[in-house]
């Protein structure tokens, strides 16, 4: 998925230093040959972006909605706190055997904790206040995450939500379910004056959001 001309995108990632590299090289040629919807996984440029944050933020607990087949969760697991966790969650049993195989080949596998469900029922059930979230997940359902997610995010907290821009979709206008869900999420977002946010035009859209205040 490009956004941007696709050698400004190929520059940018030969000029990025990637952790973990044959690992995640070996996911992305795994999920590409045997997932019919390859384009969903995080990518280079996106992956060493969270890893990078996450190494800032060095969170203590991480919240991903949406495994896929684990690359984001391998790249976001690289900023834990010793003794740190990353609890992650997804709903397709069908993608669950190439993400379990690659964390488990993960530096951090043993912090890296997977989930099969529905997030809006699992979620509640995590007793832990969240350092910094990943939503990458079912489009229509982004506003409810951020209801749910938010009273448990720290103060100081980050939520980061993927594919705000749905191809372009979003900022031009276009009428159709998930646009809508997506525009409506970024303009709740917008509006609440517990969180500050900048929308990030990396890969499919990413918006940052810091917790400032209960």
């Amino acid at each position: 998925m490009h956004l941007l001309p696709e050698y400004i995108e190929t520059y940018a990632e030969q000029h990025s230093q990637v952790g973990q590299q044959e690992l995640l090289k070996g996911l992305e040629r795994k999920t590409n040959i045997e997932i019919m919807r390859p384009q969903m996984l995080s990518g280079a440029l996106q992956g060493q972006f969270l890893a990078f944050l996450s190494r800032m933020v060095r969170p203590k607990y991480i919240l991903e909605i949406g495994t896929y087949t684990g690359y984001s969760a391998i790249c976001l697991a690289q900023g834990l706190q010793d003794g740190g966790q990353l609890h992650t969650i997804d709903s397709n049993p069908e993608v669950e055997h190439i993400a379990q195989e690659f964390i488990q080949q993960a530096e951090q596998k043993e912090q890296i904790i997977c989930h099969q469900g529905d997030a809006m029922q699992l979620v509640p059930t995590l007793a832990f206040d969240w350092d910094l979230v990943f939503i990458d997940a079912d489009k229509i359902n982004y506003a409810n995450y951020y209801d749910m997610i938010l009273p448990q995010l720290k103060v100081g907290g980050y939520i980061l939500a993927d594919n705000v821009l749905w191809n372009g979709q979003v900022p031009k206008g276009a009428n159709e379910k998930r646009t809508n869900a997506l525009r409506a999420f970024n303009e709740k977002v917008q509006a609440d004056n517990r969180v500050k946010n900048v929308l990030l035009p990396l890969r499919d859209g990413v918006m940052m959001i810091e917790k400032i205040k209960v």
